[in-house]
């Protein structure tokens, strides 16, 4: 896990079979995966570019009984835990899993905005990052989009907690404003966010993926089992973009500079 001021440094994707979700991103996205042995069970890192870039676990049977659903998480880096905690629920975001040591990597907290939209805080204290991939490199993420219950108060609660800055923004016409936003001024846009359309049913966060060509990983999804849901679809700036499920019904998007 890599260290960079409230940029996201981690995804997660927590399945109901991790091995047959890792078979599936290690098709369509060409990465190479390493286990570790947990106290929990078996966590799966990918790697992409020499970098590891996520990790893979098994959803825990409490949280599938209690209706939790296969889905990514994104972990952003934070100096203090526990600080940020504490200024969130000021702030009106709510508390999913408290802070806890992750023996050996760091301090975390599942967290949730105010209109429900769930992320990490991470702080990894004491660990070795590790290379910095390229940008744009294939199997690394290359985006983080919220659909948010409301762009403006959701902009007010990240930029409060996160000190994140604004980018550009794009005018959607009906759909609104798509505000880009960076982790500090001078650093580029590490990703998007907009009031969720009326076909969003909950406010969330969604991750894509680097590819070098959309048409070709769009197939890749659909021969390795998943789903395309949306595009391709060329966005502002030349790049193409597809939405996707995976094979356990989790959610996320793939980005490439062509078709």
């Amino acid at each position: 896990m890599s260290h960079h001021a409230t940029n996201f440094v981690w995804h997660e994707l927590m399945t109901t079979d991790a091995p047959a979700a890792t078979a599936f991103y290690t098709a369509v996205l060409g990465w190479t995966t390493a286990v570790e042995k947990m106290p929990d069970g078996d966590y799966t890192l990918a790697i992409a570019a020499g970098t590891q870039v996520a990790g893979l676990m098994a959803l825990p049977a409490a949280s599938a009984a209690a209706g939790a659903r296969p889905g990514w998480t994104g972990y952003v880096d934070v100096p203090d835990v526990d600080a940020k905690v504490a200024a969130l629920q000021a702030a009106g975001g709510t508390v999913c899993h408290p802070a806890a040591d992750i023996p050996g990597v760091g301090r975390f907290a599942s967290v949730a905005d105010p209109h429900g939209a769930v992320f990490c805080l991470f702080n990894g204290r004491g660990s070795a990052a590790p290379p910095v991939s390229m940008p744009g490199a294939p199997g690394t993420v290359g985006w983080n989009e919220l659909m948010a219950g409301d762009l403006d108060s959701a902009w007010s609660f990240y930029a409060g907690l996160l000190g994140w800055v604004k980018d550009t923004a794009v005018d959607m016409g009906p759909m609104g404003t798509y505000q880009l936003f960076a982790p500090a001024p001078g650093m580029p846009a590490i990703g998007g966010m907009m009031t969720r359309p009326p076909e969003v049913p909950v406010a969330s966060w969604e991750v894509y993926f680097n590819t070098d060509a959309v048409d070709a990983a769009a197939a890749r999804v659909t021969a390795a089992g998943g789903q395309v849901i949306n595009g391709p679809m060329e966005v502002p700036g030349g790049s193409w973009v597809v939405s996707c499920l995976d094979p356990q019904g989790a959610s996320f998007a793939l980005v490439a500079p062509g078709r």
